[in-house]
């Protein structure tokens, strides 16, 4: 992400991160497999009580312990999303995942400074699995090192992305060319692919225009696992508006698939 200055992660930072995820874990536990009720949002995808009881928990807890930080979170408004730290609050990412009883779903908690997403969290609540990146620490899952894959060349790669619905048309003609030089391609898993990319089990993700909080904690967690994540044109992430996303087990392989992905001339 950004190279820019920025003071200690807050000391009580990492522990509320923590503390949060495991209260959503025994939230969405008590609505997995239920079949909740779902509501439609502005941009018509689905929400459930499960990601609002969620997020009303985390926002709850940051503002007890950091009356200061902002919050920006999937479900609700804003709040002090001009302060230097601030937390990106994805409740349940992958929530047609969770609806229909699959487990390609996840918790996402991040804290940024000025843009910048330097403490992030992926939590699958079902299977127990958690990713955690922070300054002081590289990559984990489950309190154990993580590195991504060593995969160099697109022949052999396997990539993920989350939904082609979400492709516009030209872009898909973009991730389609991308497709056709790798190994494998496999849909549908949202925030679980960013796991999977950091533990070394596949080597590329691409996504379109996703906003801040279904990224913002990837982020640390595959760059502190030794991969690489920037737009389609290899600049760093702006947490601002939607977004389209490249992240890559390593700079060479990363660097081939920027140059599949923006080829032109070929359908």
């Amino acid at each position: 992400m950004n190279s820019i200055s920025r003071p200690g992660l807050p000391a009580a930072a990492l522990p509320l991160a923590q503390q949060m995820a495991d209260e959503a874990r025994t939230i969405i536990k008590r609505y997995f497999r239920t079949r909740p009720v779902v509501d439609a949002k502005g941009d018509d995808s689905p929400v459930t009580i499960a990601d609002r009881e969620v997020e009303r928990m985390m926002r709850q807890r940051i503002e007890e312990a950091f009356s200061e930080h902002g919050i920006k979170g999937e479900e609700f408004a804003h709040r002090n999303p001009e302060a230097d730290w601030c937390w990106h609050l994805d409740p349940i990412d992958g929530t047609k995942s969770f609806l229909s009883g699959s487990l390609c779903f996840g918790t996402q908690i991040a804290l940024s400074y000025r843009g910048d997403p330097v403490l992030g969290l992926i939590d699958q609540p079902i299977t127990g699995e958690r990713w955690l990146a922070s300054p002081s620490r590289t990559s984990e899952l489950n309190d154990q090192p993580i590195r991504t894959s060593r995969c160099t060349e697109l022949a052999e790669a396997v990539l993920y992305t989350s939904d082609l619905a979400c492709f516009q048309q030209g872009q898909l003609g973009h991730f389609k060319r991308l497709q056709q030089a790798v190994s494998l391609t496999r849909y549908s898993h949202d925030c679980y692919a960013a796991g999977l990319l950091a533990l070394g089990q596949i080597d590329l993700l691409v996504e379109a225009n996703v906003y801040p909080y279904d990224i913002a904690a990837q982020i640390p967690v595959i760059e502190g696992a030794g991969g690489i994540v920037t737009d389609w044109q290899g600049n760093p992430l702006c947490l601002e508006g939607r977004v389209c996303v490249l992240a890559s087990a390593n700079t060479e392989l990363h660097a081939k698939a920027l140059a599949t992905l923006n080829e032109t001339g070929r359908s």
